[in-house]
């Protein structure tokens, strides 16, 4: 497991040969000694408090191939007064053994890497405490061994205008205790909330974090985005969904332990009296889709670990929701399979291929050798807290739409490739398909016409 927020790695307690020193001491030495140096400078922050011009905008604006050491014991603090950190699109940026705390940078907005350039490694650094996102990603940025603690909305935002992330890898972090403003209170149902949330990327590696206590979701892919490689992480005790891939395509998610996840916001929808099944794997309209180029043509969930969160996988459709509907909430997006939103119209919409491709479909998910344990006890549920589900809404919205009535929830729950099997569960758990009021119990779900769950086993009295 990542301890690294105890336990960080010390920084170079010398000046490398060749280096820059920066002197705590010197208010805006930082940004004043980056200004004054070539690209491809290294920087070595000397240990104590360092920092910037008492001015919003005073951030380091890094040239290109610049590498910024913190030796043990080098903090840059915002000191709630400076929005950014290191901003700018210089390319190939490193940032390693640095603590990075108390900047306020506005909703959406990041600390680090604020304009999303490319080629930034961020190593062994620590970013907390700051307003915003800790941390932003450009393409080929790696994410490795670092701290992103208590920051106002995310840990990491990997998010870049234009779309254009490719190649991102996060490895070894703990990502922990992250929107400490509670934006979904402030902004009801803005999705904007979490440990990390990834908007259109392409092609990521996230292995080997621990990913705990987020006020939210833990990590939440949202949007068009696409081959993701999701592995060896420890998913535990965030207050919604250890993961959600909501909108996107073509992943693999395996061998991680996820246990603990959910409680808040799950039981708080139970507490209102709603019956959906909110899990803590949620599948959103995202699927296998061999015409978009990726490692795998699947979304496949094997070798995982669940124990005792609030539900466990739903697969989910939201027949409303498609390009150009007014329920698509990712306004102005389209699916990767129709670049041109406004096709999505009628009479075209109603007809091949746009009928099928102007939605995002969850499709080719294939869910086996994963262990489901659920002891009621602990997760201290007295309503239904152990579903597995399939299904969608009845469509009724725009009076356009070729989707009403029950055409989604069929084709998720029997025509799209959806599988089960060869699980395990031990505890109480149901099942759910087609809609929130058809529960099943584990032969139910065996039977036709589910046919799910071929070769898994159930004891429902070894929950502990």
């Amino acid at each position: 497991m990542a301890r690294v927020c105890a336990r960080p790695a010390a920084g170079p307690a010398k000046a490398p040969a060749g280096a820059v020193t920066v002197d705590p001491a010197v208010t805006g030495d930082l940004a004043a000694k980056t200004r004054s140096s070539p690209p491809n400078t290294t920087f070595w922050l000397r240990p104590g408090r360092h920092r910037l011009e008492p001015d919003r905008y005073a951030q380091v604006v890094p040239k290109e191939g610049n590498r910024y050491l913190g030796a043990p014991g080098a903090v840059l603090d915002g000191r709630k007064e400076n929005q950014y950190a290191f901003s700018g699109r210089a390319r190939n940026v490193t940032i390693r053994h640095l603590t990075v705390q108390r900047f306020v940078a506005p909703n959406n907005e990041g600390v680090v890497n604020h304009d999303s350039a490319d080629g930034w490694v961020i190593e062994h650094a620590t970013i907390q405490d700051n307003a915003g996102a800790g941390l932003m990603a450009g393409a080929r940025q790696r994410v490795r061994a670092s701290c992103l603690r208590g920051n106002g909305q995310y840990g990491m935002n990997a998010y870049k205008a234009g779309d254009s992330i490719r190649g991102l890898v996060v490895e070894g972090n703990e990502i922990v205790g992250n929107n400490t403003d509670d934006w979904e209170r402030r902004q009801p149902g803005c999705g904007c909330t979490g440990g990390i949330k990834f908007w259109a990327v392409d092609g990521a590696d996230v292995r080997g974090n621990w990913v705990h206590d987020n006020r939210g979701a833990g990590l939440w892919a949202d949007n068009n985005n696409n081959d993701f490689r999701i592995e060896h992480n420890v998913l535990e005790d965030n207050d919604g969904a250890a993961l959600m891939y909501e909108t996107s395509y073509n992943a693999v998610i395996r061998n991680n332990t996820i246990r603990r996840n959910n409680w808040v916001e799950g039981r708080g929808y139970a507490d209102r009296g709603d019956d959906f099944p909110y899990a803590t794997v949620y599948v959103s309209e995202s699927g296998g889709e061999p015409r978009v180029p990726a490692r795998t043509d699947r979304i496949e969930i094997y070798r995982n670990v669940l124990e005792n969160n609030w539900s466990g996988i739903t697969l989910w459709e939201n027949a409303d929701r498609f390009c150009n509907s007014p329920a698509n909430t990712s306004t102005g997006y389209c699916t990767l399979l129709v670049k041109d939103t406004e096709r999505c119209a009628r009479p075209a919409i109603a007809t091949a291929p746009l009928d099928a491709d102007c939605r995002w479909k969850t499709q080719r998910v294939d869910i086996h050798d994963n262990r489901f344990v659920l002891d009621t006890s602990v997760v201290g549920c007295a309503v239904e807290c152990g579903r597995m589900a399939v299904l969608a809404n009845y469509g009724t919205y725009p009076d356009w739409s070729p989707y009403k009535g029950e055409r989604v929830a069929e084709a998720i729950t029997h025509k799209q490739h959806n599988r089960w099997h060869d699980n395990v569960y031990r505890g109480p758990w149901s099942f759910v398909a087609g809609d929130p009021s058809r529960k099943l119990d584990s032969r139910q779900w065996q039977d036709a016409p589910y046919r799910q769950d071929a070769g898994s086993t159930f004891d429902p009295q070894a929950g502990g």
